[in-house]
């Protein structure tokens, strides 16, 4: 008897298991689809008129402008210690060479989208939910639609268009710098000839790699947008669910951007 009622104990033990799983995969598939729809219900709006050209270019500017330093400085270093490291693996065939080749590659078909996209994730992503969510705390969405302001287009479709159109350009910024700091350690500290590094990246990116990259970029700033804005937009419970979700909104958009990052490389290369 004590082993049927072991057995049946492990048996709703598992059956348990399986629906609390199946539950919480539901619950996420939801909260992808309502970001999904939130992001679409926003990008209807772009011919919208009144145009909010003021509250794109100060998103913009927020966006890009206030995110470039942080990028660049990473993009550096990035590049510097990629070419540090790829050396110690050519030094032992005698292929330093191919250091700018491989730093380029890496840089324009992985690193520099991935980690421009966590940087900004981190910094645009938090600082636009906050900011929603201050003002859906404190009432001031309320307000906008008790003035027959539609909220969504005033407050969500601009930055939602900042995210998508300034993530390419910092990505962009990001391979320069990258390849700059590659370039002064490779060629000054590890003697490389500057014909041969630059001839490497020549014969080895491909157009289809840069194209590649910017989709990747594109993607990335939808993905942070409507995350950071649809978190922000549903805040509550205070203080204490706007911090709630900037946190949610950091992880999100981090674990989002590596999926789909996966994704976008599997069908691009597969």
């Amino acid at each position: 008897m004590s082993g049927a009622r072991q057995e049946t104990e492990n048996y709703n033990f598992a059956v348990r298991a399986v629906r609390s799983l199946i539950a919480v995969t539901v619950a996420k598939l939801d909260a992808i689809g309502t970001i999904i729809l939130f992001a679409i219900s926003a990008a209807l709006r772009i011919t919208q008129r009144p145009f909010r050209w003021r509250e794109l270019i100060v998103a913009m500017e927020f966006v890009g402008v206030g995110s470039l330093p942080i990028v660049l400085v990473n993009g550096v270093f990035t590049g510097m210690v990629f070419a540090i490291q790829t050396s110690v693996a050519f030094e032992i065939f005698n292929a330093k060479s191919l250091i700018g080749g491989s730093v380029a590659m890496a840089m324009v078909r992985e690193l520099a989208p991935s980690l421009t996209a966590l940087m900004v994730a981190g910094r645009v992503g938090s600082a636009m939910c906050t900011e929603l969510g201050t003002m859906r705390a404190t009432e001031q969405i309320d307000a906008l639609e008790t003035m027959a302001v539609d909220p969504v287009h005033y407050l969500i479709t601009p930055r939602l268009i900042a995210c998508t159109v300034m993530m390419p350009l910092l990505c962009v910024g990001f391979n320069a710098v990258a390849l700059i700091g590659a370039y002064v350690v490779a060629t000054g500290m590890l003697g490389v000839d500057h014909a041969m590094f630059f001839s490497r990246i020549y014969e080895w990116v491909d157009p289809e790699d840069i194209l590649m990259t910017l989709v990747k970029a594109l993607h990335f700033g939808v993905v942070i947008g409507a995350i950071a804005c649809h978190n922000g937009y549903f805040a509550s419970g205070g203080s204490r669910g706007v911090g709630l979700a900037t946190t949610q909104t950091v992880v999100m958009s981090s674990v989002t951007v590596l999926v789909v990052d996966y994704l976008i490389t599997t069908l691009w290369l597969g």
